[in-house]
């Protein structure tokens, strides 16, 4: 598969190359976009910070711009927490898109989005404090109603973003699990 992953507020960080290494290793051929120019944030407040600063549109139109040479392939957009929420957004509106895969975050869904069984699968924490009870039943169902094919893995006891080992959130079976599952169903994905 080609997979597009998008970081998340840190920025670039170790585990966004670490993550793409496993995906190649695994036969896919990925591209991480720096929506952040190289910057890189030690706290989730710092990088949601730079992340206002930025801007969501200019944040959108950079992560636009990086997909855009590749999306004729049929990209599977994917990311980590405010990018799994970019990968949403762009998934939702690519209809040569194979699928999308959530690590630790979600996005508001427009009500007119509309696709054609794209396979979904998000991984989070439970309980997870940016991604609550209420809020992912509500999203599951407004993605069902899109026309989207959703799974649900959720993983008691976990951080939020537990499967990067440079943060207080690592768990290590958490992130293993994450793992075996999400290339299991990049495995099932097809290209053209």
């Amino acid at each position: 598969m080609n997979i597009m992953l998008f970081h998340s507020t840190y920025g670039p960080r170790p585990a966004v190359s670490a993550a793409a290494d496993r995906l190649r290793a695994a036969g896919h051929e990925v591209w991480t976009p720096d929506l952040f120019e190289g910057r890189t944030f030690d706290t989730v407040e710092e990088g949601m910070a730079h992340q206002e600063s930025i801007g969501r549109d200019e944040l959108l139109r950079r992560a636009v711009l990086a997909a855009a040479p590749y999306s004729e392939r049929g990209l599977v957009y994917a990311g980590f927490s405010f990018g799994a929420s970019v990968a949403q957004t762009l998934a939702l509106g690519d209809g040569r898109a194979r699928g999308l895969l959530l690590l630790h975050g979600t996005s508001d869904i427009a009500a007119n989005a509309t696709v054609d069984g794209l396979p979904v699968q998000l991984h989070v924490a439970e309980p997870d404090p940016f991604e609550t009870d209420d809020w992912l039943s509500a999203w599951y169902l407004q993605m069902g109603r899109a026309g989207a094919d959703v799974e649900v893995y959720r993983y008691a006891g976990a951080g939020h973003l537990y499967t990067d080992p440079d943060l207080p959130d690592h768990d290590e079976e958490a992130s293993e699990a994450t793992w075996r599952v999400a290339l299991g169903f990049l495995g099932t994905l097809e290209n053209d």
